[in-house]
């Protein structure tokens, strides 16, 4: 991986707990090609890496993450498949790490971001950010993320969140339980650094064995749902309905 490319993800560590940036803060850390291989990198390093207990999942400057790269979808042959397989194969590595992972959600998660935040163990955001999954109003089908929100919220919420599209304010999704708390906007990384140093005080073998039954208890069908849901939204996502939709909505 490049120097440019591998900084795309930043990783910092501070005793105990390490901290993952998604740094395309230009875009709203939009999920392009480069910037999933980048954070796919950094959780292969995290994944190998001793005496972490816990991991924070940030983006740089104004957004948590915009969901995926859609313009790349319009303008460049093949991404849409690279892009859908990519996210599926960064949540299943995302969700795999050992340790416990938080997400500090700041002003917006959407789309495929509010899909990693749904991966996360835990989410901590604000009253008004902007979360949500808008797919189905930009023509687009968010199978590849539904699994992960499920799991999360159960089959009901999942079904009215991902079926009404747009997006909802902080509270709401922390109402519904896809955020685990709020904090005012003012002392986020106060409170998302708390709990990283709560959780990484705990034992480290006792963490590691209660992640890795948690995940065997998510179900071994997880990979090969997730993996087929990036098949189904690539179907939609290159279809004429969505390209147009998509136009219309970068030509506003």
């Amino acid at each position: 991986m490049t120097n440019a490319t591998n900084d795309l993800c930043l990783l910092d560590r501070t005793e105990a707990v390490a901290k993952l940036t998604l740094n395309r803060p230009g875009a709203r850390n939009a999920l392009s090609i480069d910037l999933l291989d980048a954070l796919s990198n950094r959780l292969d390093e995290l994944a190998q890496t001793d005496n972490v207990n816990a991991v924070i999942l940030a983006g740089a400057g104004r957004a948590f993450c915009a969901g995926m790269d859609l313009k790349a979808v319009l303008d460049e042959p093949g991404a849409p498949a690279q892009l859908l397989t990519k996210i599926a194969n960064v949540t299943l590595k995302l969700r795999a790490l050992p340790m416990p992972t938080i997400a500090r959600v700041n002003r917006a998660a959407i789309g495929g971001g509010c899909g990693l935040m749904c991966v996360c163990d835990f989410a901590v955001t604000h009253d008004d950010a902007k979360i949500g999954y808008p797919e189905v109003d930009l023509g687009v089908c968010p199978a590849v993320v539904a699994p992960w929100l499920v799991r999360k919220v159960g089959a009901g919420v999942a079904r009215r969140v991902l079926l009404a599209g747009g997006t909802m304010s902080g509270t709401r999704a922390h109402e519904l339980g896809l955020v685990t708390s709020l904090a005012p906007s003012d002392s986020l990384d106060e409170e998302v650094r708390n709990l990283a140093e709560r959780i990484a005080s705990g034992g480290p073998v006792a963490l590691r064995a209660t992640k890795e039954w948690l995940n065997k208890l998510d179900g071994s069908t997880l990979a090969e749902q997730v993996n087929r849901g990036a098949l189904i939204s690539t179907e939609v996502v290159t279809s004429d309905e969505a390209r147009a939709c998509l136009s219309k909505a970068f030509s506003r």
